[in-house]
This record gives C-alpha cells, structure tokens and sequence, in this order.
C-alpha cells in the first residue's frame, strides 16, 4: 500500500475508553482501509492503431452503451479513413475499480488488436468483459459490420422470422437462457431460466423482466435495480436469440421515455398500520399485524422485497431455544447478554439488548410456526457458545427468510406497493397518522393509526456513510441498493432522537470485485484467515471490527480465507461462490498456495500447525477455542481473497423497549414505531454475526405487537 497516502488521512474515534487497546487498532485499520479504497472513476483509451488500418467499416466514430457489473459501460470506437477501428474508448465510472474498471484498459487494446469486437476478454472480469463485447459489437454493427454471426433475416417489412429461439448468457452465478417465441411482428412469449441466480436479488429478475419485456416489446427496457449483472445476462441473451430470429435489433421499439415533469395523480389510501420497508423487519411485522386482523400497507421502494435481508448469510443468534436443547448445546440469554454488550464495547442500550435476547427463543418457535426452521446451530465470532442458528443446509440465512416471509405474506394477501417511496411522516397534534409516499405514476397520502419504519440503514447512502465517518468514503459496501437510511431522514424531520449513529460496521470477509459477503458460517465451521505470506495472524472468530482492523494489517490490507472440500460439502452456502468464480481451489495446500501467490511451504506449515491445533483442541499461536470440530484435512482445498467491507450501520433513530421511536425531547412519539437496521442502540459500537437477523425478528414483532395495541387503544 502507499505510505504517503495514508498520511493524510483521517482517523476515526470507535471505542470508548475502557476499550481503548481496541480502539488504536481501529483507528490504524480505517486509516488503511481508506488509503486501499479511493475513490474510482474509470474512462480508457487505447493505444491508437494505425490510422491506416484496413477493415470493412464506415469511416466515423460510434458510441453504444451495455450493462456491465457496476452499471452502464460506454464503448467509443472511431473507425479510419480505410476502415479500420483506429481507436477504442471505453468508459465504466461505475466497474469495481479492482477488477472490472482494471480490465478495460486491456479490453481495448484487444478490440484494437483484433479488429473487432470478438476478443478473448480478462479472466475475472467477465461481466465487464461481456458488456465491453456487446456495446463494441452495437457500435460495429452501426458502422456496418455484424454484431454477431451473419444469420437470416426476417422479409421485408417484419421484424422477426416465426418461430421459437434459445440462447444464453453468464450471469451472476451461471447460464441465464432465454427462449423466445415470435411471430412475424411480435414478441409472443418469453422464458427465463437461471437456477444459479442469486436467490431474492437475481432470481427476482429473472421471474419479473420477461412480464416488462413482452409489454414494451423491445429488449430496451430497464435492468431491474440491485440486479443489473442478472438483467444484462438476459438482455444479452435474448438479443441473440432474436438475431437468430432474423430481427435487426435496431428496428425493436426504442427505450420508453419518462417525463420527469409529467403530472402524477394524487391518490389516497388507508389502512390500520403502514409498514415503511419490506425487509425482513418489515416482512415480520406485516406478518405478525394481519395475523392480528390488522389492515397492512407495505410500502416498498424496490420493485421487490428483501432489503438488506437478502444479503444476510451466517444465521440467528438465539439462546435457550429448542434446537440447542435437542442439540446438547449449553447457552443461556445472560450469556448471550454478556456476548452481546461486550462485543458492542458496552455502550449498547442493554435494555434493548435484553428485550432482544430475552425474546430470541421465541422468535425461534415464531419462525418454526410460518415455516421458516433454522435447525442448524453453530459458532460464530464474537459468540461464547454455539448459537446461530441457520437453515438445515447452511444455505444463507436471508434469502431463505425472505422467501418463506414472502410466502407468509402471500398466503395472508398482505398489501405491497413496490417502487414507492416515502417521503414524509404524516403528523396530527404531535402524533404520526400516515405516511406520504411518491410513486412511477402517482403520489400517494396513506392514512394509518400508526406507522412502523423498518427502512433499513444507510449502507448504500455514501453521503451519510461519509458525513459521519469521512474515511470511509469509497470503501465497498454489502449493503443493498435500497439502504439509503430514509427512514431516519423522515423521523428526524419530525423530531425522533438518534443514538450511536455515528457506528458503521466493517465485516472482515468481503470478496472486493463483487461485493459479495463470506457468511461467518464458513469461519464458525472451521476455516482459517491467512496473509499474504500464508500465516494466520488472528483468532479468526474474534469480533467483526477486531478481525477487520487485523486484516488492514496485513501486507496489502487483505487476507484469504482457507477452507477444505468437507467444510464446503457441509455448507451450501459456498456454492455460490463457487459457481460465480471467487474460489480458487488445488487438489494440495501447496497448489493453492501457487494459486494465491504465496509461499508452499510456508502455507502447508500453517495449515499442519492449524490441524494439530484441532487434534489438540488448543491453538497455542492466538488462542482460537471455537469452530475446530473439524480440521482442514480434505482435499482439494480452497481460498477466496477477502478485505473489510461496510456491513451495517448500527445506530439509527432511538427506540424504547416496546420499539416506539423517543423524540429529541426524551418522549415517545405517539403513533411511531421502528424495528430493524433503522434502529440504534441494540448492537452498540460493533455488531455480533447473526444479531441483525435477531433484532429484525424480535423486533419486527415487538413492534407489530406495540403498533396493534395503540390501534385498539
């Protein structure tokens, strides 16, 4: 990393003074993190061909755009006087800087090198590569050559050949086909297939697009928000099928057009209780309020439900409930107490975090009850006893949730308005009876008795993020698109108090290039962290900002994870990282050390010392005592490159024990109730892996239950 940079840059105040030891290494660690994530913006030029280069091209300059990982890439290609490409400019300000925005100075000197669009691409970056292929290949095809094989072509005056067509294209985590069916001028029917999408962010476009599709009739239509790579997979693949259907693309209807300024209607709705955000917070308490015979509006600013739900992957953290007893495992809520506040630096609001562990168990039985069993109970950081618990597979904790939530809410006909914004509390006397919420078409006055924020945190509002904690300006984010902390702005707008607003978790296993989140499961079931060099250098189940502070330590601000073909066949959750291609894996320790470029000896060292440490349950170098039922002992081994990343925003508006939003004035506000990441207080300074999706369950309910009895009252 550059010494210089770091210099200058701002260090940040974490822990209190009982834990100051904590505290320097933070500040050193966010120091780090900022000199290793700048800002990025990218825009490529090549190394200009010769002027003279023959080719089949009009002379001119072409510019078309496709998605690629990040967001739109722009592809300029100006095409000589001989009708050669003389030069390729390439622009995508939105690609991960470390690898997508890496590649596209060498995606264009392949475009140059190769005179077309057909290039190798760079291994590691394919969703780049693929939009850099597809935008190069429009601006060809505009300049008169072919985007794609020369194919047939439909007669005269229609725009396809009649027919069914197949193609596909990578994805997130695999193939996404497409098969379309036309007739002459018409777009009849559209499949979509991409088993291997992420569930409830990619699988929600595969299941909504093709409706959009077959109603604009045009592949120009909008990528669905927070799953543009899965969006782009299909537009790319059904762009070839139509080709092969004889369709010049350029004649398909264009993009329809949105008047900003054209006038929405103005419509008014009511309901016993609006629940702001259909997150997993949001979900319970939609839930738990109709079970209760209460009339629910769930407003919802995705086209889709989840939030940052989705994104969870380790577990539940839950005492003293059934699956532990079952399980002979030994845990008590004042433990769970003790883990909670210490791994929050005490300064959580203890009776929040009471109510949260006291009601753990319970919640545990709730979710059994709507068909939702988390079964599997294991470590993880931070944790004295085993307590996350997750589904039976190890399958990520959130989008199983969100499924069956969604099921739930179904089966109950709860009331959802995706796309709408809120934008503003409704207030009588002093008191919240509505929500005012804006959205495609019409802005809407929603009348409720109470209203219930569960909107999430701040997580993807890098102007919030960075007005609290400037040095974490351009550090990647798991957060989903929808957390932009409106739920906060609208509550302090009339008054709400806010506590420990100021705590922005890092968690230490982030893969940088796809922002994608290594589930503590993975560590919990026995994985190690290395360096650079192929050392441990930490007890690996530390605490999230303790371990993230040591990896910001490390030569390159990074470190790997290392784990073996049993810890991955015991884990469902890896497959994904498998199939999308943030694994590498050797059939020995010293050929994965050859993969990740450290020294073979020294990692098989590690990994011997780490495996006796198992055998002895007693590991001498850092004093790790959980997550070694088993070592890594069986091949072929696996390593996944991981640096911090922002996780979750623990503070938020101030709440009491029955989730009422305080004023600044020190009282309830009456008729206002929040659960969730919108919250502070429950988590403190750092959060423990598994305790989101405690406090979104827990409180979700708490919540519901408070909004329920203030309608009866």
């Amino acid at each position: 990393m550059n010494q210089s940079t770091k210099t200058g840059l701002i260090r940040g105040v974490i822990a209190t003074v009982a834990s100051l030891a904590i505290l320097l290494v933070l500040m050193w660690a966010e120091t780090a993190l900022q000199a290793n994530k700048q800002a990025f913006s990218v825009g490529a030029q090549a190394t200009a061909a010769d002027a003279n280069a023959e080719g089949t091209f009009t002379p001119g300059t072409y510019t078309q755009t496709a998605n690629g990982f990040g967001g739109p890439v722009e592809v300029t290609l100006t095409i000589g006087e001989n009708g050669g490409i003389a030069d390729a400019v390439i622009t995508g300000n939105d690609e991960t800087p470390d690898v997508g925005g890496a590649a596209i100075p060498e995606l264009a000197n392949q475009i140059l090198t190769a005179q077309s669009a057909e290039i190798d691409g760079v291994s590691g970056a394919s969703f780049t590569t693929g939009a850099v292929k597809e935008a190069a290949g429009k601006a060809l095809a505009e300049a008169g050559g072919e985007a794609v094989a020369a194919g047939p072509k439909a007669e005269d005056g229609n725009l396809f050949i009649p027919g069914t067509y197949t193609a596909s294209s990578k994805g997130f985590g695999g193939d996404v086909e497409v098969t379309v069916t036309v007739s002459e001028n018409s777009i009849d029917d559209l499949k979509v297939t991409g088993d291997h999408e992420t569930e409830n962010i990619g699988s929600f476009a595969v299941s909504m697009l093709p409706e959009r599709i077959l109603a604009a009739q045009t592949t120009n239509v909008d990528a669905l928000s927070g799953a543009t790579v899965t969006s782009s997979a299909i537009f790319r693949a059904l762009q070839d099928a139509l080709t092969q259907a004889g369709c010049d693309l350029s004649q398909l209807p264009a993009a329809e057009e949105v008047d900003e300024n054209a006038p929405k209607t103005e419509e008014t709705r009511d309901c016993d209780i609006c629940i702001v955000g259909a997150g997993g917070a949001g979900m319970t308490a939609a839930i738990n309020a109709t079970q209760a015979g209460k009339k629910v509006i769930l407003v919802e600013r995705m086209p889709y439900v989840g939030g940052n739900t989705t994104k969870a992957t380790g577990g539940m953290n839950a005492a003293e409930t059934h699956y532990q007893k079952e399980q002979g495992i030994e845990d008590s809520v004042e433990v769970f107490i003790e883990d909670t506040m210490k791994a929050g630096h005490e300064i959580n609001d203890k009776e929040l975090v009471t109510i949260m562990c006291q009601n753990s168990a319970a919640a545990i039985d709730w979710l059994d009850s709507i068909g939702a069993p988390l079964p599997k109970v294991s470590f993880s950081g931070g944790a004295t006893n085993k307590r996350i618990h997750a589904p039976e597979d190890g399958s990520g904790v959130g989008a199983f949730l969100v499924t069956r939530f969604l099921n739930k809410m179904n089966e109950l006909g709860v009331d959802v308005m995706y796309e709408t914004r809120a934008t503003e509390l409704i207030t009588d006397n002093g008191a919240v009876v509505g929500v005012k919420a804006e959205g495609k078409t019409a802005n809407y006055t929603i009348n409720a008795k109470a209203v219930i924020l569960t909107t999430g945190g701040f997580g993807n509002n890098e102007e919030m993020i960075v007005k609290y904690k400037p040095n974490l300006k351009g550090t990647v984010s798991t957060s989903s698109p929808g957390a932009m902390g409106d739920g906060i702005v609208m509550a302090t707008a009339i008054g709400a108090d806010t506590t420990d607003i100021d705590q922005i978790q890092l968690h230490p296993t982030v893969e940088q290039g796809t922002s994608m989140l290594i589930t503590e499961s993975v560590r919990g079931d026995g994985a190690i962290l290395v360096n650079q060099e192929g050392k441990r250098f930490i007890d690996e189940l530390q605490p999230r900002d303790v371990v993230s502070a040591a990896e910001l330590e490390q030569e390159g601000s990074y470190a790997y994870i290392i784990f073996d073909q049993r810890l991955r066949d015991g884990l469902a959750a890896i497959e994904k990282y498998v199939s999308i291609g943030i694994t590498v894996q050797a059939d020995t320790i010293e050929g994965l050390a050859e993969e990740i470029g450290c020294d073979p000896a020294t990692l098989a060292t590690t990994l011997e010392t780490w495996n006796k440490a198992v055998a002895d349950q007693k590991d001498a170098e850092f004093g790790r005592d959980t997550g070694m039922e088993k070592d890594l002992s069986v091949a072929p081994y696996y390593a996944i490159k991981i640096a911090p990343g922002i996780h979750h925003t623990m503070g938020g508006v101030k709440i009491d024990t029955s989730a009422e939003v305080i004023s600044t004035e020190g009282k309830p506000i009456p008729g206002l109730f929040a659960a969730g990441e919108v919250t502070g207080g429950v988590h403190g300074g750092n959060r423990v892996g598994g305790n989101a999706v405690a406090d979104i369950v827990v409180f979700g309910k708490v919540a519901s239950e408070s909004a329920v009895a203030y309608c009866d009252k």
